[in-house]
């Protein structure tokens, strides 16, 4: 990139491959349900049915959807234990861990701010 395609504004504004795969990204971790389940294997392994009792309101196959597509994208990583019944589990893989402290922040950011932000939905609903 050149000095001025270094701050992620100017890449976001212009209109090419590399804009299209930051926010094809961008939608895959800025998913409510993403940023959960990253959260939730932020501190350790764990099965399907773990994260479905851990994540509130996702569907099963939501979930399924959300596990799969982040092992796509090389954030999570899903092991098959040989065993009857048949046990998989799911875990961040270290690009997934590159992710955790971003995910914490917004998370942290949002439980500071929830009550600013109702205050602000009251009062543009009053105006309407």
């Amino acid at each position: 990139m050149t000095t001025g395609e270094s701050d992620p504004m100017s890449v976001l504004g212009r209109r090419d491959e590399v804009t299209c795969r930051v926010r094809d990204v961008l939608d895959r971790v800025g998913s409510k349900w993403t940023v959960t389940v990253i959260h939730e294997l932020g501190s350790g392994s764990r099965r399907f049915t773990e994260i479905k009792n851990a994540v509130p309101g996702i569907s099963q196959r939501m979930l399924t959807e959300t596990l799969r597509g982040l092992e796509r994208d090389g954030l999570v990583e899903r092991t098959v234990h040989p065993v009857v019944p048949p046990r998989v589990d799911y875990e961040l893989t270290s690009l997934g861990r590159t992710l955790l402290e971003s995910v914490r922040t917004v998370l942290d950011w949002a439980l500071e701010h929830v009550d600013d932000i109702d205050v602000a939905r009251k009062a543009y609903d009053g105006r309407t």
